[in-house]
């Protein structure tokens, strides 16, 4: 289970009514990051929080409780080429190759189509100048 991964001097205060609310010195990312883990806990299956929390956990750098949330969405979604996708972004961010373009594959066999993202997403850096990364775009482009 994901903790709320709040950094130490960070602090966040509770409403009267029970809600959390931003502490004047808590970036709105991390807001966001510990409240969804909050309806996370809750709610462990709730795919648009997935979306959110793993979209969030990944632009504050912490790639591996991301691909977690990835993985998990993956389970809840299995057909879904978007979630796939975000795995192999996850993946290529931890520099694990193999799986990122084994996942990228599968998201583009299941129907994902934004070429041109691909070759700009920063996510997959890591593997951007791997030849299979070319074989794949190309493969899957001329089929349009």
């Amino acid at each position: 289970m994901l903790s709320s991964g709040k950094p130490s001097g960070e602090s966040k205060s509770v409403s009267k009514t029970g809600a959390l609310v931003k502490a004047p010195d808590q970036s709105q990312l991390d807001f966001e990051i510990d409240f969804f883990a909050g309806v996370l806990d809750r709610y462990p299956d709730y795919v648009d929080v997935l979306r959110a929390q793993g979209n969030n956990l990944t632009l504050k750098g912490r790639y591996a409780e991301g691909m977690h949330i990835d993985k998990r969405l993956v389970q809840l979604r299995p057909s879904d080429p978007l979630v796939h996708y975000n795995l192999a972004c996850s993946f290529a961010l931890l520099k694990r190759t193999d799986l990122a373009l084994k996942t990228l594959r599968r998201a583009i066999e299941l129907g994902y189509r934004d070429f041109r993202y691909m070759r700009e997403d920063r996510d997959l850096d890591a593997i951007r100048r791997d030849p299979r990364f070319r074989q794949l775009l190309r493969e899957y482009e001329k089929l349009g």
